[in-house]
């Protein structure tokens, strides 16, 4: 007779199921389309800022905390790439087949880069916030901090 055939069924192991394992389920591309909109990636009816870029404490209609999110700097790294990738190849082809004046295209890119970084950082930080959010990341999560065993 082996160890297996011996243990009682109570300490049978239960089937593992992915929604077994996750209080609530968070759809990362969900909550990144509402975050890039400025609503809460949890419910996508609150509001996601209070300001331009001050993210609001929390939720005004389902309750979510935000104020554990760490957006940091990454936002304002990933505008500079996306509008960098879009206005200097436009500029190199404008550059090499045109030749405009040195004024001329500092007088249409300044204004177009400036433009298009503020349009762009709230969307960005909004989908920043949400994906931290939907994977659970900076207090995030529902689980309680372990507590500190006494001295």
């Amino acid at each position: 007779m082996d160890a297996m055939s011996t243990t009682p069924t109570a300490l049978a192991p239960t089937t593992w199921t992915r929604d077994a394992g996750a209080v609530e389920k968070r759809d990362v591309w969900t909550a990144m389309k509402r975050g890039f909109r400025g609503r809460c990636p949890r419910c996508g009816e609150g509001k996601l800022f209070r300001a331009f870029l001050k993210v609001a404490d929390k939720c005004d209609k389902c309750g979510q905390d935000f104020s554990a999110h760490r957006a940091d700097d990454l936002p304002a790294y990933l505008v500079i790439v996306i509008v960098g990738h879009i206005v200097v190849p436009i500029a190199l082809y404008i550059e090499t087949n045109y030749s405009p004046p040195v004024g001329l295209q500092l007088a249409i890119y300044l204004p177009l880069v400036a433009v298009a970084s503020l349009a762009l950082l709230q969307p960005v930080k909004g989908g920043v916030v949400a994906l931290q959010w939907a994977f659970r990341m900076h207090g995030f999560d529902e689980t309680p901090e372990p507590s500190v065993p006494p001295v």
